[in-house]
C-alpha cells in the first residue's frame, strides 16, 4: 500500500466509536461532527473526508482491510485443515498449546497473536475491521446530523452555523445525544413510513427502556441511510443486517429479486457463507421455498422453525431449527422481490411494532430492487421486457380480444386501478359496447363488476404484483350497462410484461358451443341426422349417418325411396308402412329395421322422421334421424332369454319345494291325534320354516309299542331341502321299526347311528329318545348330541342332567348312555329341537334361560303350554321346530 490509513486516536485525533451491536448505546456524535459555536467560524471535521486525497486514503483503508480479511480467511482455512483435534474434541492452538474450554474469542485471538505470524495477522485484520466499522457507523451518524441541520436551516430560515448551535442546545436541554435528536428532527419532518414505524415502536416500548427505544429509532434511520447510500443489493443486505436486524437477534438476511416469469434471483445476502449464496443464486419458477411463500402471501410469512415447514431455503443446514421471516418488497402496488431474514433459534411471535419495523425495511429493499438487473452470465439471463407500445403491437396480432392495462396510482403512489391503454381490433365487449367507449377508461369504471364475485380485478392486481401468469376457463364476465348487469362466459389469460399487463379473453360462442354439444350427443347416442328436399331431391347427411351406413363421406346419400333396398327383406312391410305414413299421410312416423351395409354387417336401426309443409300444406322436405340400436337389441334378446331361463328355474324350484313340503307335512303333520294311554297326556307341535326353500329335517314321533310302553323321540337332520327331508323319513321310520324289538333307548340310538352312517349317504343328525312305562311312571332316555328334555314340576322348570351321546352318523359305531327318571303326577316333560331356542346374536344358554322362564308359567292344559312356547319363542334362524310334551295324570 502506498499510504498507511489514519485511525481514530492517531496523531492526536480524538477516538470515536459507534456501537452497532444489539443492546449497545447509539453512536454518539462528538463536537467535531457538529457546526462550530456562534462565535466561531465553521470548520470541516477531521473525521469526514472532504478532499480527494482524504477520500483516496479512506478507500485505501477499506481496500487494505478487505485484503487483510481475505488473508485471514485463507490462514484460518489452512489452520483448520492442518491442525488435529485433541481427544476431548477441542482444537489445539499453535505451538502445541491447547485452548481452554472457556477461552473467549478475544483470548483466542490474543493467543494466536502471541503464538504465530498467522495469529498476529488475524489480530491486525480484526483491529482494522473494528476501526472501519466504527468509521462507517460514525459517517452514517454524521450524515443524519447534517440532514437534521438542513431541516433546521429550512425551518428556521437561518444559516448552517446557527442551525448547528440550535441542534446542540436542543440536545443538551433534552439530555440526549445530538444523533438521537437529529433522528427525531428527521422523523418529524419526513412523516414517511419509516417515521410512522419509529413512532409506533417508541410509543409501545418507551416505558420499558428509554435508552433502548431511542437506539431503535437511530438504528432505523441509520439503516435507511445505509440503504439509500448503497450501490447495490449486496450493500443493502450488509447495511440491514448490521444496522437494524442484528439488534433483533437475526443472524442472516437475503434479498430476492422476483423475475417476470416467477423466478427468484438472490440479489444480495449477508450472514450466509459465499458457498451457500452461490448455491442459491437462482430459484426457478414453481419451486416452493420460504421466499416463494413470502412472494405469494401478501401479508408475509413468519415461521417459528424452518424444519417444521419442510420448505427448502438458503442456510437450511446452518440453522435448521431457526425462525424465518419472508416479506414481500414492493412499492406502488408491485412486488419487486422478497426480504428473507434468518434467526438462529425458534422465532417467538413478534409484537406488531417489530412486524411493522421489518415491513418498513422490506419497503426500503423494494427501492433498490426496482432498478435491479441480474448480472450477465447468471443462471437466468435477463430478458428484455417489452414496453407498452410493443405490447400493443403484440395485442393487435392476436386473434382473441385483448386489453393492454397500465397501473393507475394515486397521489401517494399506491395502486388503485388499471387504465385500459389499448384494445385490439378483435376486441369484443361482453356488453356489446364499441371499442372507443372502453379504450382509455379505467378498468373498474368500464367493468365495475370485475371487483365482484369473479375477482377479475384481484387476479389482474396479483399478476401485476407477483409476475405469475393466471389462466382460467369458463370465467364469468359481467358488465353494467345502464345499471343492468350483462354476463358472458369466457376463457381468461392474464400476464405481466414489464410495467404493463396483457388481459386476453375468449368469449364463448353459444351457437358453436351448442353445435359441439349436439355433435357429441349424436356420437355418444349413435344418432345420424338427415334432411331431404322433396322438390329438388337434395339430401343432406351428417358425418355420423355416413358411419352408420358404412359409407364414405364422399359417397351419395341414400334417398328414403331407396330405403327398402338397403333393409332386410323381412322388414319390407314395416318400412313401406313408415314411408306411406310419412310421405302420403304427411304425419311423423317411426320404424325399426335391419340395415344391411355394404361391408356385410347388419345393424339394427330405428328411424324417426317428420314432414315439413309450406303454407299451402304442400310437402317441402323431410327431416329425421337414424339411431343404431343394435346394442340395445341384443341386450333385450339376452335379457329375454335370461328371463325365460329364470322363470323356468323358478318354476322348477317352486314345484320341488311344494313336493318337499307336501312330503314333510304328510309325515310330520303340525298336530297329531292324541294318544290313548291311561294316566298320560301326549301333545306334539311342528312349525315348518317360514321360507319354503328352507324345508328342514326336524322330526318327532310318539307311538304306543306292543309292550304298552310309549316311544317318545325328537330329532334334527343337518341341512335343508329334499335331501334333509328324505333322510329324516329314513331315520324316523327306522327308529319306529327298531323300537318293536323291545330294546332300550341307548341300544336303539346305537342301531340308528349305524343306519345314519351306512344307509343314508353318511348324513349327521341329533336325536333324543325315551321309553315311558305307564305302570311304573318311569322314563328311560338317551341322547345323541341333542339338547336334553326339560322337566316342569310344580313351579320349577329345569333341564335333565346331560348323559353322554355322540351325534348320529359321525362314526361307524357308537355307545350311548341311558338313564331313568321317576315321574310324579302333575309332572310335564318337554322334548324340542333347536329351532325353538336358536338365535344368531345370543348364546344358547341365554335362550335356554328364556325357555325355562316361559315353561314355569304353565297354563291349565298341555296343548296351551306348547302353543305358548311357540308363541313366545325368540328364535330368529327361520328354522323348523318340533315339540313333544307329556303330562303325567
Amino acid at each position: 500500500m502506498s499510504e498507511q490509513p489514519r485511525r481514530p486516536g492517531q496523531d492526536g485525533e480524538p477516538e470515536r466509536h459507534a456501537a452497532t451491536g444489539p443492546g449497545s448505546a447509539p453512536p454518539s456524535v462528538t463536537s467535531d461532527a457538529l457546526p462550530p459555536a456562534a462565535d466561531e467560524e465553521p470548520k470541516t471535521s477531521d473525521a469526514v473526508p472532504s478532499t480527494p486525497d482524504e477520500v483516496s486514503k479512506t478507500t485505501d483503508v477499506e481496500s487494505e482491510t478487505t485484503h487483510a480479511e481475505r488473508k485471514t480467511t485463507d490462514a484460518e482455512s489452512e489452520t483448520s485443515d492442518g491442525d488435529a483435534t485433541t481427544p476431548d474434541g477441542r482444537q489445539p492452538a499453535s505451538q502445541g498449546e491447547p485452548w481452554a474450554a472457556d477461552d473467549s474469542p478475544a483470548d483466542l485471538l490474543e493467543n494466536l497473536s502471541s503464538a504465530s505470524p498467522v495469529g498476529r495477522l488475524a489480530a491486525t485484520v480484526e483491529r482494522l475491521s473494528r476501526e472501519v466499522r466504527a468509521a462507517q457507523a460514525e459517517a452514517e451518524g454524521r450524515a443524519l446530523v447534517e440532514l437534521a441541520k438542513g431541516v433546521l436551516v429550512e425551518r428556521l430560515k437561518c444559516g448552517p452555523a446557527q442551525a448547528a448551535r440550535q441542534l446542540a442546545q436542543l440536545a443538551e436541554q433534552a439530555q440526549v445525544t445530538p444523533l438521537e435528536l437529529a433522528v427525531d428532527v428527521i422523523n418529524q419532518a419526513a412523516r414517511d413510513r419509516m417515521s410512522e414505524v419509529t413512532d409506533a415502536f417508541l410509543a409501545a416500548t418507551r416505558a420499558a427502556d428509554e435508552a433502548e427505544t431511542e437506539s431503535a429509532a437511530v438504528r432505523l434511520r441509520a439503516a435507511e441511510s445505509g440503504v439509500l447510500a448503497a450501490d447495490d443489493a449486496q450493500a443493502v443486505a450488509d447495511a440491514l443486517l448490521e444496522q437494524a436486524l442484528r439488534p433483533l437477534g437475526a443472524v442472516a438476511v437475503a434479498i430476492w429479486a422476483a423475475g417476470s416469469d416467477g423466478s427468484l434471483t438472490l440479489a444480495g445476502s449477508a450472514g450466509f457463507s459465499p458457498a451457500e449464496a452461490a448455491r442459491w443464486r437462482y430459484v426457478p419458477p414453481d419451486v416452493v421455498t420460504v421466499a416463494r411463500r413470502g412472494l405469494i402471501e401478501r401479508e408475509g410469512q413468519w415461521i417459528t422453525t424452518l424444519s417444521g415447514t419442510g420448505l427448502p431455503s438458503i442456510g437450511l443446514h446452518h440453522h435448521p431449527d431457526g425462525g424465518r421471516a419472508a416479506l414481500p418488497a414492493g412499492t406502488g402496488g408491485r412486488i419487486h422481490g422478497v426480504l428473507e431474514i434468518a434467526w438462529p433459534g425458534p422465532l417467538a411471535p413478534q409484537p406488531p411494532q417489530i412486524v411493522r419495523q421489518v415491513e418498513a425495511l422490506a419497503e426500503l429493499c423494494a427501492h433498490t430492487l426496482e432498478t435491479y438487473a441480474p448480472p450477465r452470465g447468471a443462471a437466468q439471463e435477463p430478458r428484455v421486457l417489452p414496453d407498452a407500445a410493443e405490447l400493443m403491437d403484440l395485442a393487435d396480432g392476436l386473434h382473441d380480444p385483448a386489453l393492454v392495462l397500465v397501473p393507475h396510482l394515486d397521489a401517494d403512489g399506491h395502486l388503485v386501478d388499471f387504465r385500459i391503454q389499448h384494445v385490439n381490433s378483435r376486441f369484443l365487449d361482453p356488453a356489446g359496447r364499441p371499442r372507443a367507449v372502453v379504450n382509455g377508461a379505467l378498468l373498474l369504471e368500464a367493468y365495475p363488476m370485475a371487483a365482484g364475485e369473479s375477482e377479475l380485478f384481484q387476479r389482474v392486481e396479483r399478476v401485476y404484483a407477483t409476475g405469475e401468469p393466471f389462466r382460467a376457463r369458463r370465467m364469468n364476465l359481467t358488465a353494467l350497462v345502464d345499471q343492468v348487469p350483462l354476463s358472458a362466459v369466457a376463457d381468461i389469460s392474464i400476464s405481466r410484461h414489464g410495467m404493463s399487463v396483457l388481459l386476453i379473453w375468449r368469449i364463448e360462442d353459444e351457437a358453436a358451443r351448442l353445435a359441439s354439444l349436439l355433435q357429441h350427443a349424436q356420437r355418444l347416442g349413435r344418432i345420424g341426422g338427415f334432411e331431404e328436399n322433396v322438390l329438388t331431391g337434395e339430401i343432406t347427411w351428417n358425418g355420423q349417418l355416413f358411419d352408420l351406413y358404412g359409407r364414405s363421406q364422399t359417397s351419395t346419400p341414400v334417398a328414403l325411396e331407396e330405403l327398402p333396398a338397403h333393409a332386410h327383406p323381412d322388414d319390407g312391410v314395416s318400412i313401406r308402412r313408415f314411408l306411406r305414413t310419412l310421405l302420403h299421410h304427411r304425419r311423423p312416423a317411426a320404424a325399426a329395421f335391419r340395415l344391411q351395409r355394404p361391408d356385410g354387417v347388419t345393424r339394427h336401426i330405428r328411424i324417426v322422421a317428420e314432414p315439413v309443409l309450406d303454407t299451402d300444406d304442400r310437402l317441402l322436405l323431410v327431416r329425421g334421424a337414424y339411431q343404431d340400436i343394435s346394442a340395445q337389441h341384443w341386450t333385450e334378446v339376452a335379457l329375454a332369454a335370461t328371463r325365460d331361463q329364470l322363470a323356468h328355474t323358478e318354476q322348477q324350484a317352486t314345484e320341488r319345494n311344494r313336493l318337499t313340503l307336501q312330503l314333510q307335512h304328510a309325515i310330520m303333520p303340525p298336530t297329531q291325534a292324541p294318544l290313548q294311554v291311561a294316566g298320560l297326556q301326549v301333545a306334539v307341535r311342528y312349525r315348518p320354516a317360514e321360507t319354503e326353500q328352507l324345508v328342514g329335517g326336524d322330526w318327532y314321533d310318539a307311538v304306543v309299542l306292543p309292550s304298552r310302553k310309549v316311544l317318545l323321540c325328537v330329532g334334527d337332520v343337518a341341512g335343508h331341502g329334499i335331501e334333509a327331508a328324505t333322510s329324516m323319513v329314513v331315520l324316523r321310520n327306522a327308529l319306529r321299526g327298531l323300537a318293536v324289538t323291545g330294546a332300550g333307548p341307548g341300544q336303539l340310538l346305537s342301531w340308528l347311528n349305524i343306519v345314519a352312517h351306512h344307509l343314508t349317504g353318511a348324513v349327521t343328525a341329533t336325536a333324543v329318545c325315551g321309553l315311558y312305562d305307564p305302570v311304573k311312571r318311569t322314563l328311560r332316555w338317551a341322547r345323541a348330541g341333542h339338547l336334553p328334555p326339560v322337566l316342569v314340576r310344580d313351579t320349577e322348570a329345569d333341564p335333565l342332567p346331560l348323559v353322554k351321546g355322540l351325534l348320529l352318523g359321525a362314526v361307524p359305531e357308537a355307545v350311548y348312555e341311558e338313564t331313568e327318571l321317576q315321574l310324579a303326577p302333575g309332572d310335564t316333560l318337554l322334548m324340542y329341537t333347536d329351532g325353538l331356542v336358536e338365535r344368531r346374536d345370543r348364546p344358547v344358554e341365554e335362550s335356554l334361560t328364556h325357555l325355562l322362564t316361559t315353561a314355569r308359567a304353565a297354563p291349565s292344559t298341555l296343548d296351551q303350554q306348547l302353543d305358548r312356547l311357540l308363541t313366545y319363542s325368540k328364535s330368529d334362524t327361520d328354522d323348523d321346530t318340533c315339540i313333544v310334551g307329556i303330562r303325567v295324570g
